[in-house]
């Protein structure tokens, strides 16, 4: 079991998708948003929560740490001013989370303009801390959603993790794990999202929906994650 925390956790699309699989479980969420925090109180009462990453000093251990910082700079439909923006310049915080806690894997999620703002700076900020990363872009109507939403998913692990340079066939990929082996992740469930989480408020809650993670997709890349973790841990030991 990998335990998880969650930045920027939104309504818990992620969490939701990592723990389906079976083999995550979360330890804690950031998250500063008042109705956001009350979906995440009711489906998930017994996690420990923070509000404004700005001011989280301390957090505990978990294996990986996921989130989707602010897009708002980044998106094609904001002022594309980029990951320096006021909003999306928040990618700062997570870097500090990251620093601070030093996580076994790494999961961000953004809209895919990140790559031409933002990308360089995200992939010069985790080789700075020591990790190295594999990302991919993913449309949520591959998984059954009635919509698009392509966002880019970055996952990141440290340097040392899978890749041990005496033999090439020691460097597992995480996205380049064939799909067929992602079946077991039960990834044809027709549900997208909560039809209704029993907290008034419809206008909070259309835009956290818009803003979440389909929960489908983070179920498949927790899957392969998982898949990733095995090999290293096989790998780790060949070579001893």
């Amino acid at each position: 079991m990998l335990t998880v925390g969650s930045l920027f956790s939104g309504i818990g699309g992620i969490e939701l998708g990592l723990e389906r699989t079976g083999y995550f479980k979360t330890l804690w969420q950031v998250e500063n948003d008042p109705y956001a925090t009350e979906v995440l109180k009711k489906h998930w009462p017994k996690v420990k929560r923070y509000g404004d990453i700005r001011t989280v000093k301390k957090l505990p251990y978990a294996d990986l740490i996921c989130g989707g910082f602010p897009c708002q700079d980044i998106s094609n439909a904001g002022q594309r001013k980029g990951i320096t923006g006021e909003r999306s310049g928040l990618w700062k915080e997570f870097v500090r989370i990251i620093r601070l806690v030093r996580p076994k894997y790494i999961l961000v999620e953004n809209v895919s303009a990140l790559i031409s703002r933002g990308l360089d700076i995200v992939l010069w900020d985790l080789a700075q801390s020591g990790y190295d990363a594999e990302w991919t872009i993913i449309s949520a109507c591959a998984f059954g959603a009635s919509h698009p939403r392509q966002r880019l998913f970055l996952v990141a692990y440290p340097n040392k993790r899978g890749l041990a340079r005496r033999r090439e066939e020691l460097q597992p990929r995480i996205f380049q794990a064939p799909r067929s082996k992602a079946v077991r992740w039960n990834l044809a469930a027709p549900y997208v999202c909560r039809a209704s989480d029993g907290i008034p408020n419809r206008v909070d809650r259309i835009k956290c929906l818009g803003n979440a993670v389909v929960p489908q997709v983070a179920e498949f890349i927790g899957g392969l994650i998982v898949q990733f973790d095995k090999m290293c841990k096989q790998n780790e030991e060949r070579v001893k």
